[in-house]
């Protein structure tokens, strides 16, 4: 059982509440998703299943499309409505070009520090752990990028807006720090990942369709079509089959080799010698 299963993922549970329940749904344990969505967020949830978890990695680093909603007049521990009131603040009137014109200044790279409660570990610990148990840390920073963004609605105390993120982009951050920006207070209301690099949420599936057998699967090779493809003869097949580095004649970023219309592996350039191709992920 080889597959990628775009999910949906509702209010309210745990990414790794969707990988338990699909453990038992599929019948197997060699299963995985490729970007954590926190319990208040829905959308997209790509799920690996089998040999498929060879790319998680892969899939993981793809941009990620959001649209997210801003309670403003409020602050919470968390960054988001399900936290600690920790302070209320009637917001003043905006005008939306004022909004537009933050949102836009975030455009492109920049740095971006780790909110205090998710998952990242420091010395061993994840941050949420040293938040419940009121202990100081440093809190790790990240480079980012957005690569577009945009106004969707606003209406007295809420800004709705859709964003496309790198990877490892947090959006509670990227929230507190529009507040800032605009000189108000707020806190995540409500989030939605509508697209995961070629994965979107037109595509995907409830846990209940999935129960239900409704729904539709992506093999591997079905995920590739955009990495060059090879197909090797015998005499390649035994090299690449067994991981061997080899000449760099093609120059890409990834190839995908083939024997016998299989996949066998995904190579990448040699960091250490640009001339040559190293294995990725072996697919045997």
């Amino acid at each position: 059982m080889n597959k990628i299963i775009v999910v949906n993922k509702e209010k309210g549970i745990t990414s790794r509440d969707v990988v338990n329940k699909l453990n038992k749904i599929l019948n197997t344990k060699k299963i995985g998703h490729t970007g954590t969505l926190d319990p208040l967020a829905t959308g997209v949830l790509v799920i690996c299943v089998g040999k498929a978890l060879k790319l998680v990695e892969l899939i993981t680093s793809a941009y990620k499309e959001y649209i997210a909603e801003i309670k403003l007049g409020l602050k919470t521990t968390t960054g988001d409505i399900t936290g600690e009131i920790l302070e209320t603040k009637k917001s003043p009137l905006l005008k939306e070009e004022e909004i537009k014109k933050v949102l836009l200044s975030f455009l492109g790279e920049s740095i971006q520090e780790v909110p205090l409660y998710s998952a990242v570990k420091v010395k061993g610990k994840k941050l949420y752990e040293y938040a419940r148990n009121n202990e100081i840390v440093s809190l790790p920073k990240r480079k980012i990028e957005i690569k577009s963004i945009e106004l969707l609605s606003y209406d007295k105390d809420i800004i709705k807006f859709k964003v496309l993120v790198s990877k490892g982009t947090y959006i509670r951050s990227l929230i507190q720090d529009i507040c800032t920006k605009l000189n108000v207070i707020g806190t995540m209301n409500n989030l939605v990942r509508t697209k995961q690099g070629d994965f979107t949420i037109e595509d995907s599936y409830t846990l209940e369709d999935i129960e239900k057998g409704n729904y539709k699967y992506l093999r591997i090779e079905d995920i590739l079509k955009t990495i060059p493809r090879v197909d090797l003869d015998a005499s390649e097949y035994e090299k690449i089959k067994n991981g061997a580095i080899i000449v760099n004649t093609d120059n890409n970023k990834l190839t995908a080799y083939f024997y016998q219309n299989n996949l066998i592996a995904l190579y990448q350039i040699y960091a250490k010698d640009k001339s040559k191709k190293k294995p990725y992920k072996m697919f045997l």
